[in-house]
């Protein structure tokens, strides 16, 4: 949950950045004209995004590093 909310929410974000500057109508796939539907389009644009911010959020949990700390901890865990 830590990584899919994050990048759920960033795909959201980008696409409709993305998408408000170009129409889905306008793209090309290696000079042909695609076949697609805009609501294909924005759902596959979508998914592809949500997948790469879950990959680079899954990437940046995993090489979070914590501090161990050699000190006992405080018996009120106040002040640290």
């Amino acid at each position: 949950m830590y990584v899919l909310w994050p990048s759920f929410l960033m795909a959201g974000v980008t696409l409709a950045l993305v998408f408000s500057l170009v129409d889905p109508a306008d793209l090309t796939w290696f000079g042909a004209e695609m076949q697609l539907s805009r609501k294909t389009v924005y759902s596959l644009s979508f998914f592809a995004l949500w997948l790469l911010f879950s990959v680079s959020n899954a990437i940046t949990a995993l090489l979070v590093v914590t501090p161990e700390s050699s000190a006992p901890p405080h018996p009120r865990m106040w002040p640290r």
